[in-house]
């Protein structure tokens, strides 16, 4: 069994698991966490005014209905809610993600990165820095970051040159295969450069990139000693199969995964994997939420976010954070980010969210599991083999 603190145990028994619409609309607001911020939020209405802002209209009357929607969407942003990890620190509900943002990393995938989006060109076209600091102002608060990605010292000056205190921001940040395979002093080295780039001295949550295998485990145990000395409040996954987190569990790890960080989306929606990590108590971090614009023509997605007066993207969020998993969505531009986060003021039916559930295909279980044999040694001396894979796990 686990070894878990005795006071880490007891706030995870207290903590509520989010795992359903009517349980989301219950948690505590981000901006309550911390009493004594500098700044004070607006209460979040019951139903905000908030507009997309794809609106072609050039006209005064749309402009201030577009300024409107901003104003709104940073409220909501400042004010959103948040999901209880195991040991009862609280998670906002949505964030921004950073990968490439400014950079785009030499071995990024190909089967993401190979192609071009019609909503996000592969082609760099502002820093990191000028795009963080418009998500931070637009009101995200929450800063999904990665050594692989290549850019957290853009990202610490956005930080820096916002003005925002430190505690009214959670960051999350991942050590890469590469650090994991030489060891302890290598993630230890790795993880103070991130909190130099970062400009901070902690860390909200700090994951394991990848399972690789022969390293994740002590990779891991190295992350446990970090929290001890004060450098990580929290740690957990990213990329983790079901099968890889019964092999730490099995190792004696002493501090329960906080999160997972896992594709999840309409179109990749692995129900078994997620109810097996929701009953351990570890929260979901959701990336490729949108699923990188490409399925926004999707019939079925089209159908509901013409009904709802929304977009495609907001559909798509709506359904991650009706389902309590953390949304991740990025953009280098303003007005898809204002976009993006305008998911609180809706509700999808039942009938909705059912039909949404039915878009994954056995299809895209098979290229889930593909990328996932690729991409476990990616970057190690083991690249391009399947030295060590589990080719016998959880797809689904």
């Amino acid at each position: 069994p686990m070894r878990i603190l005795q006071l880490t145990a007891l706030l995870a028994s207290s903590s509520p698991r989010i795992s359903s619409a009517a349980s989301f609309r219950s948690i505590t607001p981000f901006f309550l966490i911390n009493s004594s911020r500098s700044h004070k939020s607006p209460p979040l209405s019951s139903r905000s005014t908030c507009s997309s802002s794809s609106s072609s209209s050039r006209s005064s009357s749309s402009t201030i209905r577009n300024m409107s929607s901003s104003s709104s969407t940073k409220e909501s942003l400042l004010n959103c809610p948040t999901i209880p990890m195991y040991d009862g620190t609280p998670h906002p509900a949505i964030g921004f993600g950073t990968y490439k943002v400014g950079f785009i990393p030499a071995s990024a995938s190909s089967v993401t990165a190979a192609t071009t989006t019609a909503t996000e060109p592969q082609q760099i076209q502002r820093t990191a820095e000028e795009c963080i600091s418009d998500a931070l102002q637009s009101g995200y608060r929450f800063l999904e970051c990665a050594e692989f990605y290549g850019n957290e010292h853009e990202v610490g000056k956005a930080i820096v040159s916002s003005g925002i205190p430190r505690k009214d921001l959670f960051i999350c940040s991942k050590v890469w295969t590469t650090t994991m395979e030489k060891g302890h002093d290598a993630i230890v080295a790795q993880l103070q450069k991130t909190l130099d780039d970062l400009s901070t001295d902690y860390i909200d949550l700090y994951l394991i990139h990848w399972p690789v295998p022969g390293v994740h485990v002590a990779a891991y145990k190295t992350l446990e000693g970090l929290v001890k000395e004060g450098k990580i409040r929290n740690i957990g996954l990213s990329n983790y199969a079901v099968e890889d987190y019964k092999e730490l569990v099995e190792n004696g790890i002493e501090i329960q995964p906080a999160v997972n960080q896992i594709e999840i989306n309409p179109f990749l929606y692995r129900k078994n994997t997620i109810e097996f990590f929701q009953k351990e108590g570890v929260v979901l971090q959701s990336y490729r939420s949108l699923r990188d614009g490409k399925k926004f023509g999707d019939p079925t997605l089209v159908k509901i976010a013409s009904a709802k007066n929304k977009s495609p993207a907001q559909i798509l969020g709506r359904w991650c954070v009706q389902k309590g998993f953390i949304y991740v969505p990025k953009s280098v531009k303003v007005e898809r980010m204002v976009e993006n986060a305008n998911v609180f003021d809706f509700e999808l039916t039942a009938e909705e969210m059912d039909e949404l559930d039915g878009l994954t295909t056995p299809e895209a279980i098979e290229t889930f599991f593909e990328l996932y044999k690729k991409c476990v040694n990616r970057d190690t001396s083991k690249d391009g083999t399947l030295e060590g894979v589990k080719t016998d796990i959880t797809k689904d």
